[in-house]
């Protein structure tokens, strides 16, 4: 038996506790571990070399032996396997850093020098693949964010629209007011906010794909004098503005930024104004990126707890007028995502190829994962320069317009 073969069979055999896994060694072996019957997956690692990969930075390799074929699944799919990793390996009780993961963690900053060319760079990487492979799997508003699932009925195209009611609600938007969407994707919140509720809207992006896309989308819907996109960085914007919102950007910003980012808000922002901060974040604390996601999915990425986020909102100056956190809303949404890819994997194959095909595939399902049995969540953060910018209760994000409350200015 090999060494990284026996460092494997220990580890399965001390760990796996639930679930049931068949692994197809190298050497032509094949070895059981079993915690309970539940599952019946079985897989094959082809080659010494992915193996020792694997045992010696698991978090990067593992994700890569998928994609090039040094693991293979001979019974069940990618979903089921990380549902077994996660309910085995990233508890408590089974978590374990491998070495290169302490170094990443040491030196996460310098992974997050996210300068506004390198910003940009990044920023293509992901999002100027094409238009056409995001439009297999997202709903008809091009909406790569987080929805939210108020029924268990509702389509994805219902709950992203109701993802983009709440947050122009909690903006409260009165016609002709000026607001910056800061990493406006494809433009769908903006033209949104523009078409429904008469607001001027500023939508500033990084990928010149998203931005094409997005002019386009303004003069068919014939928004384009309510609506400007810009290929822009937010650090290079001078405006002011009634209302401010960014909606899955700050994972891109870099924990060395935040500070910058949350001082620009406050420059940006009319004093009367909101601001609105929708964005993916840990539940338990910092942590460094997983390294196979910064490396092929999200370079520069990173998702920050509240711990970081909270002190450079404070030093800005800027009021916390309310936090609300979205629980289990982006797994049912990338839930729906993966489903709907796998409907049009051939395209996505004809697209690109079988590798970027499985690389997606992995993407997905370990991002549901990670909000469904992970820490990860999303929160909306509702920022001001004075607190009565607001109502004193949540009741208007409830009621139709004609019951809302009013700000405690008005009645002073």
């Amino acid at each position: 038996m090999s060494l990284w073969k026996l460092l494997l069979d220990r580890r399965m055999s001390q760990t796996i506790r639930k679930g049931r896994l068949e692994i197809a060694y190298p050497d032509g072996s094949f070895r059981c571990y079993a915690g309970d019957a539940r599952s019946g997956l079985a897989i094959r690692i082809n080659s010494e070399r992915w193996l020792r990969r694997i045992i010696l930075d698991p978090e990067l390799a593992f994700g890569e032996a998928y994609m090039e074929g040094g693991v293979e699944i001979d019974s069940g799919d990618i979903y089921d396997l990380l549902e077994l990793i996660w309910a085995n390996f990233l508890t408590p009780a089974g978590k374990r850093r491998s070495a290169p993961a302490f170094v990443r963690r040491s030196l996460r900053f310098l992974s997050q020098l996210n300068l506004p060319s390198r910003a940009r760079q990044n920023a293509s990487h992901h999002y100027d693949i094409g238009n056409e492979f995001y439009r297999l799997f997202l709903d008809e508003d091009l909406q790569y964010s987080c929805a939210l699932h108020e029924n268990p009925n509702a389509t994805l195209e219902d709950a992203q629209l109701a993802k983009k009611n709440a947050i122009s609600k909690k903006l409260l938007i009165e016609p002709n007011h000026s607001v910056l969407d800061i990493g406006c994707g494809w433009g769908g919140l903006a033209l949104h906010l523009a078409g429904h509720d008469q607001a001027r809207v500023e939508g500033i992006t990084l990928s010149a794909q998203q931005l094409n896309a997005a002019k386009a989308r303004a003069k068919k819907e014939r928004l384009d004098g309510r609506v400007r996109f810009h290929l822009e960085d937010y650090r290079r914007i001078t405006d002011q503005y009634d209302r401010i919102v960014s909606v899955g950007m700050f994972e891109h910003v870099g924990a060395p930024y935040f500070q910058e980012y949350f001082d620009q808000i406050s420059r940006l922002l009319r004093q009367d104004g909101i601001a609105l901060i929708h964005t993916i974040g840990r539940s338990h604390g910092p942590d460094a990126t997983n390294p196979w996601i910064a490396k092929y999915i999200f370079p520069g990425g990173y998702i920050p707890a509240l711990s970081e986020i909270m002190p450079a909102i404070e030093r800005a100056g800027l009021y916390v007028l309310d936090i609300e956190v979205l629980r289990l809303h982006y797994a049912e949404t990338l839930k729906e995502w993966r489903r709907r890819f796998h409907e049009n994997a051939a395209a996505a194959e004809r697209l690109f190829d079988s590798r970027f095909v499985r690389m997606w595939d992995f993407y997905l399902a370990g991002s549901e994962l990670s909000f469904r049995y992970g820490d990860h969540a999303v929160f909306q953060i509702q920022l001001a320069k004075r607190q009565d910018a607001t109502p004193l209760t949540r009741r208007y994000l409830y009621e139709d317009a004609d019951q809302t409350e009013v700000p405690v200015a008005a009645c002073a």
